[in-house]
C-alpha cells in the first residue's frame, strides 16, 4: 500500500493519546468523526465490538461510514446479524471480497482447506481473503476504526487508542474499546438492544470465518478458538493487525510450502 502523508504527527498522536486515554469511547468517536468524516470508517466483522461501535457512531452520525471483509467462507451467522444491522441502522454497508482470481489460484494451488496445513498457508489464506480487500477498503480513508481490546490476547495488550498504522499507508487507526471489558461489551448490547451474532451465544467470544473458528471452554483464552490448532498464542493474529506485507506471506508461503 502506497504511503500517505499522515494528518496527525508522531507527536500529536502521543498527545492526543495522553488527552483520550480517560475519556468514552463516545468521546473519542465524536472527536474522530468530526476531524475525519466522511474519511473515516469502521472494519466490521460483526463481532460483539463491532456492534457496539456501530451503534454509537449512529448515535453520532448516521451517516457514518461501515465496511467489512466478506471472506466468502464466514458462518451463516454472520450473514444474518449483517443483515439484521442494515435493517436497524439504515446502513449502506460497503463490502470488500476477494480477488477472485487470487483465490481460484491458491486453491487450484494448495486446496480448498490450505490454512490447516502450515501457518504460512493459514496466513496466505489471510492475506488473500482479508488483506488485500482491506487494502483497497482503505485506499480513500484517512482513518479506520476497530473493536481492538487490550485485554482480549496476549498481540493486544499495548494498542493505543489512537495509533499510525505505518503498515496501511500511515493512516490513523483508532481503538475506542481499547479500556474495554468483556463485560463492559455486553452490558452495553444488553441496554441497547443492539443485534449481535447468535454465535456468541454459543461460547464464540472471537467469530472469524467459519472452518477457522471454533467455541471455546469456560477455561480457555478468548482467542483459543481461532486457528485452534496453531498452538502460538502469539500468532493468533490476523494481517489486519500486524506489520506484514502480502508479498512478504506470498514469499513465505512459497518457501515454506513448494508445489
Amino acid at each position: 500500500m502506497d504511503q500517505m502523508e499522515p494528518i496527525f504527527s508522531t507527536e500529536e498522536i502521543t498527545t492526543l493519546n495522553t488527552v483520550m486515554e480517560d475519556k468514552s469511547p463516545e468521546g473519542l468517536l465524536e472527536w474522530a468523526i468530526e476531524k475525519m468524516h466522511p474519511r473515516l470508517a469502521l472494519s466490521s466483522s460483526f463481532g460483539a465490538e463491532d456492534v457496539v461501535l456501530i451503534d454509537m457512531m449512529w448515535r453520532i452520525n448516521r451517516s457514518v461510514r461501515v465496511f467489512t471483509l466478506d471472506t466468502l467462507r464466514l458462518p451463516t451467522e454472520t450473514y444474518t446479524v449483517m443483515d439484521q444491522i442494515q435493517a436497524r441502522y439504515g446502513i449502506d454497508l460497503e463490502t470488500y471480497y476477494p480477488e477472485m482470481d487470487q483465490v481460484a489460484g491458491m486453491v487450484r494451488e494448495h486446496g480448498f482447506n490450505l490454512f490447516y496445513k502450515s501457518e504460512e498457508l493459514r496466513k496466505l489464506c489471510c492475506g488473500i481473503r482479508k488483506m488485500e480487500p482491506l487494502d483497497r477498503a482503505l485506499g480513500e480513508l484517512d482513518g479506520w476504526i476497530s473493536g481492538l481490546r487490550r485485554d482480549q490476547a496476549v498481540t493486544r495488550v499495548d494498542i493505543g487508542k489512537i495509533e499510525l498504522d505505518v503498515a496501511h499507508g500511515n493512516r490513523i487507526k483508532l481503538n475506542p474499546l481499547a479500556r474495554w471489558t468483556s463485560d463492559m461489551v455486553w452490558n452495553y448490547i444488553k441496554q441497547n438492544n443492539v443485534p449481535y451474532n447468535e454465535l456468541h451465544d454459543n461460547n464464540y467470544p472471537s467469530i472469524g470465518c467459519a472452518p477457522c473458528t471454533r467455541a471455546i471452554s469456560v477455561d480457555e483464552d478468548s482467542r483459543a478458538g481461532r486457528w485452534w490448532w496453531e498452538l502460538d498464542p502469539n500468532a493468533k493474529e490476523c494481517g489486519l493487525h500486524v506489520i506484514e506485507s502480502l508479498d512478504s506471506i506470498i514469499a513465505a508461503a512459497e518457501v515454506g510450502n513448494p508445489s
